[in-house]
């Protein structure tokens, strides 16, 4: 059986880290890459700097499968991420012709200044990735995506690479919900998670409207059968508790 493939996530850009800009895109790429059975394994935000781009890069790209970075490819000088990735795999950056033509197609005469060009740059062999919301393209170079941080943007990026990608064993999960405090089913949950060990059992504490507690316990893996019988080991372990189970996803599917 193949290898489990592994992703990361790259977000670059000051307003992120300022907590001016929320990102979304981490959530964006996790559900898509979930789709195609790849697991996303680490996320990191670095700021508007080439060199902490450059290193997070080089990290990223060594140890999993593909890397998708997120933000800087727009028009103005803060916009540095092209150089970066240029950098980081030692190539050198220019206009690419398609990228070129197709922004200059879309301001026409006097409005494609030269700060607008910098959206044609790209680093020497990587290959565009398509932008049907604008003109402005993403691209690929190695096993490393590079899309913009306008979160439309990045998702139609994300439609137009998919192709690219293999296709894996995809994730199931179930969820269950029950009123009762996580504290009560820590310890019989240690034991059924070691009893399935080729599922991932997640614990998520949630308060409730009149101000008690509850907790969804959710399954995952990639094992349909697995999955469930897990699943049916934790609401039997609910229910001795005196707690109901509750099914809040009613059939195995992707997270």
């Amino acid at each position: 059986m193949d290898k489990t493939k592994t992703a990361a996530v790259l977000v670059i850009g000051d307003e992120i880290l300022s907590g001016r800009t929320q990102d979304t895109n981490i959530n964006t790429i996790a559900r898509f890459l979930a789709v195609k059975g790849i697991d996303l394994r680490e996320a990191r935000v670095v700021g508007d700097a080439q060199g902490e781009i450059v290193a997070a890069l080089n990290a990223l790209r060594t140890t999993h499968d593909f890397v998708f970075t997120t933000g800087g490819i727009g028009p103005t000088h803060d916009d540095i991420t092209a150089d970066a990735v240029a950098a980081a795999f030692g190539v050198g950056i220019g206009y690419h012709p398609q990228a070129y033509a197709a922004l200059e197609a879309r301001y026409g005469a006097g409005e494609f200044n030269e700060m607008r060009k910098r959206m044609a740059r790209v680093p020497h062999g990587a290959a565009l990735v398509a932008n049907s919301v604008s003109a402005a393209p993403g691209f690929h170079i190695g096993n490393v995506f590079v899309l913009a941080g306008v979160p439309a943007i990045a998702r139609a990026m994300l439609e137009a690479l998919a192709p690219l990608l293999p296709e894996g064993r995809k994730v199931h999960a179930i969820t269950i919900a029950s009123p009762i405090a996580e504290g009560r089913v820590a310890e019989g949950l240690a034991a059924i998670q070691k009893n399935h060990a080729d599922t991932a059992i997640g614990s998520y504490p949630f308060t409730t409207a009149d101000g008690g507690f509850g907790v969804q316990l959710v399954v995952r893996g990639r094992d349909v059968g697995a999955v469930e019988a897990a699943a049916q080991a934790i609401e039997a372990h609910l229910s001795a508790l005196g707690a109901a189970p509750q099914r809040i996803i009613p059939a195995v599917q992707p997270p």
